[in-house]
């Protein structure tokens, strides 16, 4: 397992389209996903004990910022012959199993992921209401283990400051993940 960290934030560079299978059975696609106020798009998997160490912060934050009119989409982009608890299936348990509130996506040929620059697992890329990036940080100080409760909730407050005023904050930390599992 290889660990990395999220490049820094280019603020304005715009959303990429996608079409993908969410694990409720529905294709999805950029237009589909977005929110009045903004999309936060997330690169997880089932495997990684970065996400696992975030996984029910992540269900809380989104259902939070979609109260604030930004929306939220994952895509899982390992490949899963890598780790089978990455494949479709699996991808359909954990929607269910931790009520993602939000669509679960696969990106079985990785071009989504390959567009969009993401690294790592969790990636986090957060969007205006115009769809241009101003959020590319951490969720929290969580790594491999869950931060404590009263940790800084970086990104719900950057995604927040960006349903208020359409901007990011200029500091952000990156986030941290295992590195994202290409196809040979």
């Amino acid at each position: 397992m290889v660990r990395l960290e999220t490049p820094v934030c280019e603020f304005g560079k715009p959303a990429i389209d996608f079409s993908l299978p969410g694990a409720d059975g529905k294709k999805w696609t950029l237009q589909d996903c977005r929110g009045k106020n903004g999309l936060l798009v997330m690169f997880i998997c089932n495997h990684c004990p970065y996400v696992k160490a975030v996984r029910e912060r992540i269900v809380r934050d989104t259902k939070e910022l979609k109260a604030l009119g930004v929306n939220s989409v994952a895509i899982m982009s390992n490949d899963p012959g890598y780790n089978s608890e990455d494949s479709f299936e699996n991808m359909k348990k954990a929607a269910k199993q931790y009520g993602f509130g939000f669509p679960y996506l696969f990106d079985e040929t990785q071009e989504v992921a390959k567009a969009y620059g993401a690294v790592c697992t969790p990636d986090f890329f957060g969007y205006n209401a115009n769809l241009e990036l101003q959020y590319r940080g951490r969720l929290d100080a969580s790594r491999k283990e869950t931060a404590p409760p009263d940790a800084r909730r970086d990104l719900f407050e950057a995604m927040a400051e960006v349903a208020r005023t359409g901007k990011g904050p200029r500091e952000q930390i990156p986030s941290m993940g295992c590195s994202i599992k290409w196809k040979e």
